[in-house]
């Protein structure tokens, strides 16, 4: 597994494009907001020759889905999340403007939805969809066992958890989501978030403070 990260938007958001020796790819967040961070997103594309087969969203926050009409629009391909944060997509210009972003299209609607324990194929990679509710309702990690790594999102960071004053946001959830779907993975496994660094699920397992 190739795991090629970029940081995007005012809100240094993490957008992934993972890819494997078969040359499909998928982007996990695209979070690319100016004409320079999408010119990226495709030059990567096409200098490592990759064919680009779906666009998952851990959650539909403003931040991990400013990309998806640019994806949608190079790529013809639909935006895959959870049915539970279907609703963010209908408030995106409104949250972007709070911000002092000036969007003027309309994000994508889902083209698939996401479920829990889902298997989500591309080339020789396949990666398992934990719902992992609580940072927002629908928010989801995908879990490869092979590669050892899962994107979490904005649910677990080096240090710290997601966020929960968002609406529909549950703090009490959330932590019951980490234990139940992300501290039960090996310990050596990798966690790709929605901010910051990698880290790893042991380390926060022993030393995050939010959940010792």
């Amino acid at each position: 597994m190739n795991i090629q990260t970029f940081i995007f938007n005012p809100f240094r958001e993490n957008t992934y494009i993972v890819s494997d020796a078969t040359g499909e790819a998928v982007i996990i967040d695209a979070g690319c907001l100016t004409n320079n961070e999408k010119q990226a997103v495709k030059n990567y594309i096409d200098q490592h020759k990759l064919v680009l087969k779906r666009l998952l969203n851990t959650h539909l926050h403003i931040d991990h889905q400013f990309g998806n009409r640019f994806i949608y629009g190079i790529y013809h391909i639909s935006p895959e999340a959870c049915k539970e944060d279907e609703f963010f997509i209908t408030t995106m210009l409104e949250n972007a403007r709070l911000f002092g972003i000036d969007l003027r299209e309309e994000p994508p609607a889902i083209g698939s939805y996401i479920i829990d324990n889902q298997e989500i194929k591309f080339g020789d990679t396949t990666l398992k969809a934990l719902h992992v509710p609580g940072h927002s309702p629908g928010s989801m990690a995908f879990y490869s066992a092979k590669d050892g790594v899962v994107f979490t999102g904005d649910v677990l960071f080096s240090g710290t958890i997601g966020a929960t004053h968002f609406e529909k946001g549950d703090h009490d959830l959330l932590i019951r989501s980490i234990w139940e779907k992300l501290m039960v993975l090996p310990d050596e496994t990798i966690v790709y978030s929605g901010h910051g660094q990698p880290t790893t699920i042991g380390k926060e397992k022993k030393f995050n403070p939010y959940l010792v």
